[in-house]
């Protein structure tokens, strides 16, 4: 999963090192330009860039206290400090060419050393820095994009996201939040049913796609419309999922849900979301 703290941090007595000039260079990940207000940063011909920039769009959990930085992402833990130019990696002692710096309430560390930490390739050239990851795999197919379908009182939206650590995050809030297995509900779909308070309505359409637009894993997420009163135990779960090509459905985490919308959320503030089609009037 992906989260970002976002803890006021204690700059009264900060001060950044001297930077040698802020780049223009747009950053490229997964072949998609990042929508940032900041540029990147060069010091020592290193290429340094905000903590939240690169931790969100590299699927990191990331966190900080102070001085210090913390960044997750699978069985990789890293720490950086903004008063040492040493880093650790699982524990161990990595010496950095640039050290972190604090400016402007913004974090700056070595784009170079956070993405080949977690596995990504990068290159530069004259116009651009291009970062590239490897894309999630399920069943042994590599995932384009994430598609999202939903609808709304009159008309709907597909959009779709391309980016290879969000594809992931995704994929795998969905899969590891989901509970135990239940019954296929009695009623269900798009749409409101206020015939029967019992019923379920989908809130959205989640779809993994290959290179040819083909569907590899499809999710529907579906919400109870007779919401229960605070304190009392509901007869149905209030969230559940369906795992449409397995055709099994699974009670689902609220929490996993909201985790999801911000997810999406964040990948259309960065660049990484299109939308196909929205006939919503």
């Amino acid at each position: 999963m992906l989260f970002i703290c976002t803890t006021p941090l204690d700059l009264e007595h900060a001060e950044p090192p001297t930077v040698n000039y802020a780049s223009k260079r747009p950053i490229i990940i997964d072949g998609v330009a990042l929508a940032s207000e900041v540029n990147p940063e060069v010091k020592n011909n290193r290429t340094m860039v905000p903590l939240r920039l690169i931790g969100e769009n590299l699927g990191a959990q990331v966190e900080w206290n102070k001085t210090e930085v913390t960044l997750v992402k699978n069985k990789m833990t890293v720490r950086l400090n903004t008063i040492s130019s040493i880093a650790l990696k699982n524990g161990e002692k990595v010496q950095l060419d640039a050290m972190p710096y604090l400016k402007n309430n913004r974090i700056y560390v070595p784009l170079r050393f956070i993405a080949e930490t977690f596995q990504a390739k990068v290159s530069y050239n004259n116009a651009t820095v291009q970062i590239d990851t490897a894309p999630l795999k399920i069943g042994g197919v590599a995932v384009k994009a994430f598609q999202q379908e939903y609808h709304m009182f009159m008309g709907g939206v597909v959009q779709q996201i391309r980016g290879n650590a969000y594809n992931e995050a995704l994929y795998r809030l969905i899969e590891e939040n989901k509970g135990k297995a239940i019954q296929e509900p009695a009623n269900y779909s798009w749409n409101l049913n206020l015939d029967d308070p019992d019923a379920y309505y989908k809130n959205g359409q989640f779809e993994f796609l290959d290179a040819k637009g083909a569907s590899i894993k499809r999710f529907d997420i579906y919400s109870l419309q007779n919401v229960s009163p605070e304190g009392t135990t509901p007869a149905y779960p209030q969230i559940i999922v369906h795992d449409y090509l397995a055709n099994q459905w699974f009670e689902f985490s609220r929490s996993a849900q909201q985790s999801m919308e911000q997810l999406i959320y964040t990948a259309s503030t960065s660049g990484f979301l299109t939308i196909i089609s929205n006939t919503v009037a």
